[in-house]
């Protein structure tokens, strides 16, 4: 059916400004998310310099002090300068989270691909321990892991990627299995190249994009998973400075002094806030049927 010369103008007309509107926003979410991301980022780099006081300072006659001049944030119950312990504390969560991801990607992408380009049974039988490893309880394999190696940051980190690994398997999979049906890729089966060589060829660049967007959403998890098991106890140990032990250390103070719960509880929503926008932001733009729909 054909529309009328003006209808057809209008139409024709009307895509592009949505699809300009779609670009903007989906631009607009990765930059703010991006923006929170880099502050956190900055933070973090510059603790390693500098902070306004040693976080680790104990001063007992400036204990609880509010805002002021000296100390911008206050003091906790130990005498120790808040703003000092929030920058130490994105050290801490920065690096948390870039090597949960890093465990995570190192053996959830091969897997992925694996079970993508090997035989069905084989696959099935990856993804089925995939789902094993899925339904046991992230907070048990770090009570366990603790319980055998003791309290730590080490320990929260491989427990966090350990139980990220099978989101990427599952990701990375889905996406090798339609670069696997592709025509270069029968091509290159026909012409006799090795399967490691079509691998690092072919299908780890296509599916690039979707590892990029599972790791920023899998930093925002490990980011509340670190701070949930510092809380608990099982992830920094006392003295180092964490935004989840800053909240513990606080709790009993809730109704005294409130703000030692606020601040890295704002911190913490900063964080996970601008790593879900810039994670949602980065799907939209590497898959069109997403841009599309929006």
């Amino acid at each position: 059916m054909t529309l009328p010369g003006g209808l057809s103008r209008l139409a024709t007309g009307l895509q592009p400004a949505s699809s300009q509107r779609s670009r903007r926003g989906v631009s607009a979410t990765i930059a703010i998310g991006g923006g929170i991301v880099a502050f956190i980022a900055i933070v973090g780099l510059l603790s390693l310099v500098w902070t306004p006081y040693d976080p680790g300072g104990i001063d007992p006659t400036s204990r609880l002090q509010l805002s002021s001049s000296a100390h911008w944030l206050g003091t906790d119950k130990f005498g120790r300068d808040v703003l000092s312990l929030l920058m130490a504390g994105s050290r801490t969560t920065l690096v948390v989270g870039i090597v949960a991801v890093g465990v995570a990607a190192l053996i959830g992408v091969p897997l992925g691909i694996m079970s993508a380009m090997t035989t069905r049974w084989w696959g099935e039988a990856v993804m089925r321990a995939n789902d094993l490893l899925l339904a046991f309880p992230a907070l048990l394999l770090a009570i366990m892991l603790t319980a055998v190696h003791g309290q730590g940051v080490v320990t929260a980190m491989v427990a966090i990627g350990i139980a990220s690994i099978p989101s990427f398997a599952r990701v990375v999979r889905s996406g090798a299995i339609g670069v696997m049906k592709t025509e270069y890729v029968l091509a290159a089966r026909a012409a006799g190249r090795r399967p490691l060589a079509i691998a690092f060829r072919h299908v780890l660049p296509n599916v690039t994009s979707l590892i990029i967007v599972q790791a920023s959403v899998s930093f925002a998890i490990a980011v509340l998973a670190e701070a949930a098991l510092s809380y608990l106890g099982l992830g920094a140990p006392p003295g180092t400075p964490s935004w989840g032990r800053m909240l513990q250390e606080g709790q009993e103070l809730l109704f005294v002094a409130p703000r030692l719960e606020v601040f890295p509880g704002i911190a913490i929503a900063l964080a996970v806030l601008g790593l879900n926008l810039l994670g949602d932001g980065l799907r939209d733009r590497f898959d069109p049927r997403l841009r599309d729909r929006r």
